[in-house]
């Protein structure tokens, strides 16, 4: 695998750098992207490749089910980082079906460390319990149900943070999204419409 990798940067010297060379030289002296994504690890998904973007163009912090927690270190100075020095005003949360963290957050997990992290996630797990019950939904229904519900509660941490409640404050920036990757069929979803200050059509606002 590694000869594979090696290999394919090779390709993407020759294919994609060289024919575009003056564009990656002028992101070399300073990089200057238009979002902030904040994702899931899983190598299923790339935020570049499903969004047809150029490196350069999002500040991206993935972790295990796309949470924003509040004792992270790490989220808080990519935060502050991007929106204070990079001026960037768009933040993208973005979860995806068919998630081993959401399946996790379900059917619970023994291992010491994830189960920790999953725990931040439990606000959404109470609420798909609640709307699985309701609905009488099967569990792949709930495990979609699910993966929406912590993208929205993402946002709700997100919004709490001391850093983007003191910018809401005094403005509208940064403007924040929702979003849901299917990986069977490469397409987004949008859950939360930052543009419009809610959710997309159709969909539940934000709670």
């Amino acid at each position: 695998m590694i000869d594979q990798l090696l290999h394919g940067n090779v390709a993407f010297v020759t294919g994609e750098f060289k024919p575009n060379e003056d564009y990656y030289q002028a992101i070399a002296t300073q990089q200057r992207p238009k979002v902030l994504w904040i994702g899931c690890s899983d190598s299923r998904v790339s935020e570049h490749q499903m969004t047809g973007s150029k490196p350069g163009t999002m500040f991206v912090h993935r972790n295990v089910a796309n949470i924003v927690a509040f004792n992270d270190v790490n989220i808080s100075a990519i935060l502050e980082y991007g929106v204070v020095h990079l001026k960037i005003e768009d933040i993208i949360v973005c979860g995806h079906t068919r998630c081993g963290g959401i399946a996790a957050i379900e059917d619970g997990v023994h291992e010491n460390y994830i189960a920790d992290w999953l725990c931040i996630a439990t606000g959404a797990k109470e609420a798909a319990d609640r709307i699985a019950l309701e609905r009488g939904l099967s569990r792949d229904e709930k495990l979609a149900v699910l993966t929406e519900e912590n993208v929205k509660l993402q946002i709700k941490h997100l919004r709490n943070l001391a850093l983007i409640k003191n910018m809401h404050a005094k403005g509208s920036l940064p403007r924040i999204h929702g979003w849901l990757y299917r990986v069977e069929t490469g397409t987004i979803d949008v859950l939360v419409d930052g543009r419009q200050g809610g959710a997309a059509p159709g969909l539940t606002a934000l709670a």
